[in-house]
């Protein structure tokens, strides 16, 4: 199985820990499975912390591909196919783009998303596999 983290999940894997579930954690941990990071939610940080809405204890928006990597998480880069097919995503229920391209990637690519947010469930409509404890 793959599974795509949301920017929050990857920022609790990364810098906040306490933050997952015990069940998360066994995911996120497990070999057997894939677990891949979205270059989208990189953008998103970076973008967030350049206009001071966040702040990542010890670490810059830099350090993050790096970390990602010596967890085991994979990079999924923003393809052009990605971007060429996004209008296919044809419900609105956020308007953020980065929670919709980080959705339509999932989609897309066929990865269940890991999220926290509490309206993402909407979009299984639209072939989202969705996972979350929350």
């Amino acid at each position: 199985m793959t599974y795509l983290l949301d920017t929050h999940y990857l920022l609790w894997s990364v810098a906040d820990t306490k933050k997952l579930s015990a069940r998360t954690r066994d995911i996120i941990t497990n070999p057997d499975f894939r677990i891949v990071v979205s270059a989208v939610s990189f953008w998103e940080i970076s973008l967030k912390t350049s206009i001071g809405k966040l702040e990542i204890a010890g670490l810059s928006p830099a350090d993050l591909p790096t970390a990602c990597t010596k967890m085991g998480f994979e990079i999924e880069h923003l393809s052009a196919g990605d971007c060429s097919t996004y209008h296919l995503l044809q419900a609105t229920y956020h308007k953020d783009p980065f929670d919709r391209m980080l959705i339509w990637q999932a989609i897309r690519n066929n990865c269940i998303l890991i999220s926290a947010d509490a309206e993402v469930h909407k979009y299984a409509r639209e072939g989202l596999k969705l996972y979350t404890d929350r």
